[in-house]
């Protein structure tokens, strides 16, 4: 009796905590977030913005000297950008120094038409279907908010929830990737729309102080609209990529990272973007502090053990004395492809790029998307990472079970990284409304003509999580197994003695 009523406890007990299992692993599984599908902004070919053009619009502003082209044109010439980027309308119809609101509305009208109406019409998704909509728009906030023109251009449903982020910076759209991650948590089964641009045309800075005419001279149209849910049964039949990590540092405690890269008037009242010389400094001490947290995550054991062991003999006086190559050796450094495979370095700047290469120790082969995306499209500000993921799908870069690591750097100062698992399958890509990445530069030349139309089935997915969940229920069911056999031989063993009473 005694056994029984304790074989009854313990399966009870077993049987409970292999229910809460399950329960925490769906639940765990429906705050998943997967990537339907992206779409970045391909601007009209009578908006490029070619270096006789830029020299045009140069030409326009009287507030400048000879000093100040020569300045100029030397920024241009070492930017790393080309002659097939976009400009906005308004700066090449010579409205820059008194643009209107609606000239400004008409600039991101372009982009979320296109891009929104794009992404849902590859993913099969009806507007109606929305239930979070996320707009980022740094530098332009009217009233009503830009995610109420989307909603009544599209017609949304009345019950979506919409958060319009500004002032966010170019890192805006990683942060609303993370806010999505954050609000699946709360809502099984839903969709969310990410759409991020930036205001150029209507801040476009039209004085003479260097550190605040760069950005003119880097910055351009683009943008992009991302398709995110949660459904297990939507990311089964055509999701791209899965959320794996999320990082996100802040650093707008430090006066120096605050200022590096602020909006504000010059002494003449002429309003603009400043850059000072403190970016490159501020962005790899922000992105520093994001790794140290971010990589543990995503690289192996054995790399994080190798690394701190070949820290260990470097510092070691003994070491130093015996072997003093090894100080500052290769071997000391994180294999970072241990455990990534693909980095999307945001295209801000020439000088960004080379930064994080030099830190990271990431060869050509790693910056040429981020450094093509630049050439092509310049820097796009919050939408500039999906160009350098268009550029690795064009290319066939990526392929299933491969990790990519986002980097964004952004006003404030921000760093902020996401790991995505992606599974794409062999496909063909065709022309979209002309050539997304096609340019030349001194390391070669690459031509792709257009946008990836087949969207890779994650069908896997499913069946790796499942095998997880079976893995751990057997764990849990061979110590009832062994103790029911070991009730049936007790129970045997009492039964012989019985008979042979």
């Amino acid at each position: 009796m005694e056994i029984t009523v304790l074989a009854a406890m313990y399966i009870f007990a077993v049987s409970y905590a292999m229910l809460s299992l399950v329960r925490g692993v769906l639940r765990r599984r429906s705050q998943c977030c997967y990537m339907l599908g992206y779409e970045c902004y391909k601007a009209p070919e009578d908006t490029k913005l070619s270096t006789d053009e830029c020299a045009r619009i140069i030409l326009r502003n009287k507030n400048l000297d000879l000093e100040d082209y020569r300045f100029l044109l030397k920024t241009m010439a070492r930017s790393g950008i080309g002659e097939d980027t976009y400009g906005p309308r308004l700066v090449l119809e010579g409205h820059e120094e008194t643009p209107t609101l609606s000239e400004a509305h008409r600039e991101l009208d372009e982009v979320f038409q296109q891009t929104v109406s794009k992404v849902l019409a590859s993913t099969g998704v009806a507007p109606s279907e929305i239930d979070i909509l996320i707009v980022n728009v740094s530098l332009f906030s009217p009233a009503p908010s830009l995610t109420s023109r989307i909603v009544n251009h599209f017609k949304l449903r009345d019950n979506i929830k919409t958060f319009n982020l500004a002032g966010m910076g170019c890192s805006a759209s990683l942060v609303a990737i993370h806010l999505v991650q954050e609000l699946f948590k709360t809502k099984d089964n839903a969709l969310a729309l990410v759409v991020s641009t930036e205001s150029m045309g209507s801040h476009w800075y039209c004085g003479k102080e260097k550190s605040m005419i760069i950005s003119n001279c880097l910055f351009r149209m683009g943008g992009c609209a991302v398709l995110l849910t949660n459904d297990r049964n939507r990311a089964k039949d055509g999701a791209i990529m899965k959320l794996s990590h999320s990082v996100r540092i802040h650093h707008g405690s430090h006066d120096e990272s605050y200022s590096c890269c602020i909006q504000e008037e010059d002494g003449q009242g002429h309003q603009g973007f400043r850059l000072t010389k403190y970016l490159v400094k501020a962005a790899g001490q922000a992105l520093e502090a994001n790794l140290r947290i971010l990589l543990p995550q995503v690289l192996p054991v054995r790399e994080l053990v190798r690394y701190k062991l070949a820290n260990a003999l470097a510092n070691n006086p003994l070491a130093k004395r015996k072997n003093r190559k090894v100080r500052g050796g290769p071997s000391l450094n994180l294999n970072l492809r241990s455990g990534i495979d693909h980095f999307c370095v945001h295209p801000g700047g020439k000088a960004v790029i080379d930064t994080v290469g030099k830190g990271l120790n990431l060869s050509d082969y790693d910056l040429e998307p981020s450094r093509m995306a630049l050439h092509r499209f310049g820097n796009t500000s919050a939408g500039g990472n999906w160009y350098v993921l268009a550029y690795m799908e064009a290319k066939k870069r990526l392929k299933r079970g491969d990790k990519v690591l986002m980097i964004s750097l952004g006003a404030g100062f921000k760093s902020n990284t996401i790991t995505r698992g992606s599974a794409p399958t062999p496909h063909s890509w065709t022309s979209s409304g002309g050539s997304m990445m096609s340019s030349s530069t001194s390391s070669g030349s690459t031509k792709s003509g257009g946008w990836c139309v087949d969207r890779a089935v994650c069908a896997h997915l499913p069946s790796y999580e499942q095998s997880k969940v079976i893995g751990l229920l057997l764990v849990l069911a061979f110590p009832l197994l062994c103790f029911l056999a070991f009730i049936e031989q007790e129970l045997f063993i009492k039964y012989q003695v019985d008979s042979s009473k």
